[in-house]
């Protein structure tokens, strides 16, 4: 199993999706999960991380915050830099 297991990439689905991903994640026995977003979808992210440790599982809490920034090419091969984060969730 690679160590990409536990992670959650954060789109455009509707945020119950991705809180069941995250609570499927911690009932087969994973200890941490990590929610990566970018762009528009960091403020989704950050959404789904307080739904899961305030409503489903009461006994996970915030871990690590990573904040960044990643440079993609767009159309026309000009230089973007997108935001990124990673939201570390894991059992108290």
């Amino acid at each position: 199993m690679t160590e990409e297991a536990n992670v959650v990439f954060v789109g455009k689905k509707p945020a119950m999706s991705y809180v069941l991903a995250c609570v499927t994640q911690f009932n087969s026995g994973k200890k941490e999960v990590v929610l990566k977003a970018r762009g528009r979808s960091i403020s989704h992210a950050v959404d789904i991380a307080e739904i899961v440790r305030n409503k489903f599982l009461q006994d996970v809490e915030v871990k690590k915050v990573n904040i960044g920034t990643d440079e993609i090419t767009g159309e026309n091969n000009e230089k973007l830099n997108v935001s990124t984060i990673e939201i570390v969730l894991g059992k108290k």
